[in-house]
């Protein structure tokens, strides 16, 4: 993938990140269905890790949307990173480091 590849990853995962913590809008967390919040689902280890459905699409537009999109980065990030409780600059930070390590191929740890 593309360094505009992650960058549009970059600002998803954000997204997903502050709605998870309450601070995105209702209409962006709305969009969000996190996979332990559905009782089938629940005891599934994606429901641990801080997943997120990815709705199916039909179409190859759709797999563009927000509500596809956004939980599918999201669930590409180490759990890690998914459930930590740490500030948003520190996700920030982190999140930086994981995807320039995923370009770069660099052996820095994320924190």
């Amino acid at each position: 993938m593309s360094c505009v590849d992650k960058r549009i990853d970059y600002k998803l995962c954000l997204l997903v990140h502050k709605a998870s913590i309450g601070q995105a809008p209702t209409y962006i967390a709305d969009m969000l269905i996190p996979v332990s919040s559905v009782q089938s689902l629940s005891t599934q280890r994606s429901a641990t890790n801080g997943d997120y459905i990815v709705p199916r699409t039909h179409r190859k537009l759709g797999e563009r949307a927000f509500s596809v999109a956004a939980p599918k980065a999201w669930n590409w990030l180490p759990t890690k990173l998914k459930t930590s409780t740490c500030s948003t600059d520190s996700f920030k930070c982190s999140l930086k480091t994981f995807l320039f390590q995923s370009v770069y191929g660099c052996e820095t740890r994320v924190s």
